[in-house]
């Protein structure tokens, strides 16, 4: 199973970024999919979670301006992030969470490299 991440780059405040996963898991349909991010030093934070039923939730840190979206025909996940601030650089990554649902947030099984957003 691979996970690669693309889209980040650098961007002003109140900029957006589109963030974009390849996801090789067959069939992609069968699985929940999150976007999580981590600063050195600081622990996995859950940004945005999406349920095979297409049911998404978010973190309190980016409600109302972050929107994950599926395509499973394509094997993609996409984090579309509006109204950047500065709280918001760090390293993104596309994951598997290791439940679906309300327990999203509490641990992932696997992951990609990551993608770098910095916000200026």
């Amino acid at each position: 199973v691979q996970l690669v991440e693309s889209g980040g780059g650098s961007v002003q405040t109140g900029g957006s970024l589109r963030l974009s996963c390849a996801v090789s898991l067959n069939p992609t349909s069968d699985y929940c999919l999150g976007w999580i991010r981590q600063a050195p030093g600081k622990a996995r934070e859950g940004v945005a979670f999406i349920d095979t039923d297409g049911s998404t939730r978010y973190g309190d840190a980016v409600k109302g301006r972050f929107t994950i979206s599926r395509d499973n025909a394509q094997n993609a996940l996409y984090l579309q992030m509006n109204s950047l601030q500065l709280g918001y650089t760090n390293m993104y990554y596309c994951a598997i969470p290791e439940r679906c649902g309300e327990a999203w947030s509490r641990g992932f099984g696997l992951w990609g490299q990551g993608t770098q957003v910095t916000v200026s």
